[in-house]
């Protein structure tokens, strides 16, 4: 038996493969010809978070930079975290400003993450050093792996 290979043989395309084509094509030329200018990206979420664990806890590490580090609101509601906070606009009030690019970002933001495992809420906590907020969420008792001996008759 014969293997043939799908998209190399031309009695054997999809319909869809020439329109797939011609698409990336016209928007090459497009890109080339119009000199369109970029179109946004899509939002990004913010904080960036990292999330890892050891035996006894959980750690989230987010980046804050240009918050103090008493700003954000850290709320844990069962096995959900949410970082919240805000952040302010670099002009003065009512001073005029004529951006020639403006990527910096302000406004309130909110970020939720599910937690993989049951936390002890009494021992959580959070400190901030340049620019990254340190959250140490301890595992529940109940969480923890427990190794359990064999007994041999």
């Amino acid at each position: 038996m014969s293997i043939i290979k799908f998209s190399g043989n031309p009695f054997y395309r999809t319909p869809w493969t020439e329109f797939e084509t011609m698409r990336r094509e016209m928007d090459l030329w497009r890109k080339a010809f119009m000199n369109e200018p970029p179109r946004h990206t899509a939002a990004t979420v913010y904080p960036a978070l990292n999330i890892s664990e050891d035996r006894d806890n959980i750690y989230v590490k987010a980046e804050i930079p240009g918050l103090r580090p008493t700003e954000p609101e850290i709320l844990l509601e069962g096995d959900t975290l949410t970082i919240k906070g805000e952040h302010q606009p670099q002009v003065a009030p009512g001073e005029k400003v004529s951006y020639h690019r403006r990527e910096i970002e302000y406004g309130r933001f909110s970020r939720a993450v599910t937690l993989p495992t049951k936390i002890n809420t009494d021992r959580v906590t959070a400190k901030a050093k340049n620019g990254i907020l340190t959250i140490t969420l301890p595992k529940a008792e109940e969480a923890k792996p427990r190794q359990v001996a064999v007994n041999v008759d």
